[in-house]
């Protein structure tokens, strides 16, 4: 009995304590592997892994530019030509049409040359006592069976000693958008809005003293600026209604803009402003909750 016990438990365990990890196609742990991952040729892994390559390069120039405010002409030529390394990659990208089940999502500013969002930056680093702009973000709602589409331009801010840092405030500029080819989107742009305030200790402190009771009225202008949102449709300068019920305000009184969509895939968009105004790289971004 004891040595059939013991000739049991002399034996080898069945599984080693660290088993040997395959590595054979890994992917991030939030992406399992796909059929057309694993059936993948050899070719086709090259080229994947030299796209991702250009990707790397591209966000590697862009870096230390502060999303585009601290660039010379030599470091903007450089940028340019990594982009557009990226953007050819493929020679079917400029034929095939958007994906907007895949654009659908938040993705964040990493880099631009648009004057008119580089002097949000500028006027941020002249007058840092005044206010600060933090992260930017484009949140596309969209999807190929739906025949209304937004995108909103979200830009987090501050200002010092009132709002939290960085993002102590949302303005976020909406718009509705249309395909008019296959990779050119036109904007309309709808309202300006500010919400989300979320202000800074000392002010909270201010109106509301942790060391005293609080009192009904200081609750409730806690409690107006925690939920105050204000929102102002956009118009052209100078243009009027048309006057009538159900007619509003004439087409040419909207403000849009011309896009082209560059690249894109599941982390990373290219867009180029069409008419000369500037480029821009975003990356995935977290959910926003607007």
């Amino acid at each position: 009995m004891m040595s059939s016990f013991h000739l049991l438990h002399s034996k080898p365990p069945l599984l080693s304590p660290s088993p040997p990890k395959l590595h054979v196609l890994t992917q991030p742990r939030n992406r399992p592997p796909t059929f057309s991952a694993i059936l993948q040729s050899p070719k086709q892994q090259n080229l994947q892994l030299e796209l991702e390559d250009k990707k790397y390069q591209l966000l590697t120039s862009i870096q230390d530019t502060q999303k585009g405010l601290l660039t010379t002409p030599d470091q903007r030529s450089s940028i340019e030509d990594a982009l557009v390394a990226v953007e050819t990659f493929n020679a079917t990208t400029i034929t095939t049409p958007i994906d907007l089940d895949k654009l659908n999502g938040t993705w964040r500013l990493q880099y631009t040359s648009a004057p008119d969002v580089l002097v949000l930056f500028e006027s941020s680093s002249r007058l840092q006592s005044l206010f600060q702009i933090g992260q930017i973000y484009q949140k596309f709602e969209c999807s190929t069976s739906s025949s209304s589409n937004l995108v909103k331009n979200v830009i987090k801010f501050s200002i010092p000693n009132l709002l939290e840092d960085q993002e102590g405030a949302t303005l976020v500029v909406s718009a509705k958008f249309s395909m008019v080819s296959k990779r050119n989107i036109y904007l309309e742009f709808q309202e300006i809005g500010l919400q989300d305030l979320v202000i800074s200790e000392q002010l909270q402190a201010l109106i509301a003293p942790a060391i005293l009771p609080r009192s009904f009225i200081s609750l409730q202008i806690l409690q107006f600026i925690r939920s105050f949102k204000y929102q102002v449709p956009v118009r052209r300068g100078g243009a009027s209604s048309s006057g009538g019920v159900g007619r509003g305000v004439t087409t040419s009184s909207r403000v849009g803009g011309l896009y082209y969509l560059s690249y894109l895939d599941n982390n990373m968009l290219l867009g180029r402003a069409v008419g000369g105004g500037g480029v821009f790289v975003f990356s995935r971004a977290q959910p926003l909750a607007l």
